[in-house]
């Protein structure tokens, strides 16, 4: 199992604001790097995605803890299973926030995604912060 955790980033909104903007997945494109994706579909529960140079990728929501956990997990569209969550934690005047994601990947492919995919979700972590501050 590969493992891999975004950058932790202070938001200065309620993890409330936070959960309840990432309980619908049409907001989930608004995270992620605009002139790497293409194929953008959702339904508000589940969405699927290009990444340019890479596979196809699907994701819905399947459940998590209000204010807290947000869980996802990859569809038959994606190239190999795994499951991101966002964990939000209430600070003084916010809220910190970091995703984990672990996906079975085999060892050549884990080569070649690991950094990549850390790259994406470190994006997706500081555009959650120039979002909502």
């Amino acid at each position: 199992m590969t493992t891999i955790e975004s950058k932790r980033v202070r938001i200065n909104r309620s993890p409330q604001e936070l959960y309840g903007f990432l309980q619908d997945m049409n907001n989930f494109r608004q995270l992620l790097p605009q002139d790497r994706i293409t194929d953008w579909q959702s339904d508000g529960k589940s969405c699927s995605f290009k990444v340019q140079g890479a596979a196809t990728i699907g994701l819905e929501l399947v459940g998590g803890t209000p204010d807290t956990l947000v869980q996802m997990k990859s569809t038959e569209r994606a190239p190999f299973p795994f499951t991101l969550d966002v964990h939000l934690e209430e600070q003084p005047g916010g809220t910190e926030a970091f995703q984990r994601f672990e996906g079975d990947i085999n060892p050549f492919l884990r080569m070649m995604v690991e950094k990549p995919l850390k790259n994406l979700f470190d994006h997706i972590a500081d555009k959650m912060v120039a979002i909502h501050g």
